[in-house]
């Protein structure tokens, strides 16, 4: 495949407008939710055959719900990642291990993002269960990044990714095991939040784990589409045990303490990224806030631990897919990724004890670095999105998870922890391909982190993949 952008910009009535302002239109009665499908629809065909984002296509029948006829993003097409059930389409996870059939009832989530007024109209690829850094499969063609169609669009999301950058939507689901908002945010040139655990309805794969790595979320191409879409399913649903976020609008007044952070206890960052960061640090600093370096306490022994987690995940997959999913599921049928992991599990099982007990302690010790600062900044990624194949499922599982430990260096702590972080498209390396920051915060800090985002947005808006 030709190396090269693409995308489905055109003069059309998505135009070039973000979420908020084509929800402004169809209030307005300037534009109607079906012409704002109709061009969705034509834009998908456009691209699909250079990027291939969509799992399950439902263009002929956006689902929308009645009950998000008053939601602020009325009318705004989107689409929902494939390992979220929406009654009539499948659920298929990535998966080559099972067959995948329409799903009776709409998960909670679902029903939270439609209560947005958002119309979907279709289903993302992601890999298989979504264990994956990169939107690749072992027979299929994978996902490909608008900004570089010879590079990884990063993952899970990577699908929803690739249709936001790509121009198709201005908002997709996307949700975050490992970091799978942020990841495919910082590939693709997008923005990322992923939310306080409980901030959104539990998702209704991760809440049966015993630690809940996954929250919901989008992604989007301005801030304030993350931060509409936010205030906008708090309506639907909001946790008491998080404190309210409402509709945040633009930056804060108050000065912060930053802790900078440039590698990983376990991975040295690419020069490119370890520029974007730095000068993001000084973009900061030169508007008032106090940047100072600092270390986050999450070393080697974590790493192992959450690899083990992984592991332990897709062995539950490996045990119960046939009751669980479908029973034409075949454990032998799962991708090298998913099986090494789920083997390396089986022959370590004995540690899980004291990998639990040391994960669910991480909180405490998120927690106690946000007595020192407000905010930590570093890098999404240590390195800048690979090309295709370099995270295949087919390569061998030692060398795969080796470089998956290289690359996704900085995101799972806030899984674990379940503190909020965000992916922001800060720069870009030599080449062109997007690089993102990332911001995390105390829990429930979500409004500090979206005030930063639009701080650094307004300062240096972010590039666009049409010019």
């Amino acid at each position: 495949m030709a190396d090269e952008r693409a995308h489905a910009f055109t003069d059309d009535a998505l135009g070039a407008h973000d979420a908020v302002a084509l929800a402004a239109l169809v209030r307005a009665g300037a534009a109607h939710p079906r012409e704002l499908v109709a061009a969705a629809v034509a834009r998908a065909g456009r691209i699909d055959a250079a990027l291939l984002p969509v799992a399950h296509a439902a263009h002929d029948r956006p689902r929308i719900s009645r009950a998000g006829i008053d939601g602020p993003l009325w009318g705004v097409p989107t689409y929902l990642k494939d390992n979220v059930d929406l009654r009539g389409l499948p659920t298929g996870m990535g998966s080559e291990a099972f067959r995948a059939r329409p799903a009776r009832r709409n998960a909670p989530f679902a029903d939270q993002l439609l209560s947005t007024g958002l119309a979907v109209l279709g289903k993302t690829r992601l890999p298989e269960f979504g264990l994956n850094a990169s939107t690749e499969f072992a027979t299929a063609q994978p996902v490909r990044n608008p900004w570089k169609t010879s590079h990884s669009p990063g993952a899970s999301s990577g699908g929803a990714a690739a249709l936001v950058a790509a121009g198709v939507v201005p908002i997709a689901h996307a949700n975050d095991g490992g970091g799978s908002i942020r990841i495919p945010a910082a590939c693709c040139g997008l923005v990322g939040l992923k939310p306080t655990r409980g901030r959104l309805v539990t998702n209704a794969q991760g809440g049966k784990l015993p630690i809940d790595l996954v929250t919901d979320g989008v992604l989007t191409r301005t801030v304030r589409d993350t931060a509409a879409f936010f205030a906008a399913a708090e309506r639907h649903h909001r946790n008491p045990r998080v404190p309210p976020l409402g509709l945040v609008e633009g930056p804060g007044g108050r000065r912060l303490r930053i802790g900078l952070v440039v590698d990983s206890p376990t991975a040295k960052t690419d020069e490119a990224t370890r520029r974007v960061v730095e000068e993001t640090a000084a973009r900061l600093e030169a508007m008032g806030h106090r940047v100072v370096p600092t270390t986050l306490p999450f070393g080697e022994e974590f790493s192992r631990d959450f690899l083990a987690y992984w592991g332990y995940i897709a062995w539950v997959i490996a045990l119960t897919g046939r009751v669980l999913l479908d029973p034409s599921f075949r454990a032998g049928k799962l991708d090298g990724l998913t099986t090494g992991l789920r083997n390396g599990f089986r022959a370590e099982f004995r540690r899980t004890p004291g990998v639990l007990r040391r994960l669910r302690r991480a909180e405490a010790v998120y927690a106690g670095i946000f007595r020192e600062h407000d905010a930590i900044l570093s890098p999404v990624l240590a390195h800048t999105a690979p090309p295709i194949g370099h995270l295949s499922p087919n390569v061998a599982f030692d060398e795969l998870v080796d470089r998956l430990l290289r690359y996704v260096a900085f995101t799972p702590v806030n899984n674990v922890t379940g503190g909020p972080g965000i992916a922001l498209p800060a720069g870009a390396a030599p080449g062109g391909l997007p690089i993102g920051v990332h911001l995390s915060a105390a829990h429930g800090q979500e409004r500090l982190l979206l005030e930063l985002a639009y701080e650094l947005e307004a300062d240096r808006p972010w590039r666009r993949i049409q010019d």
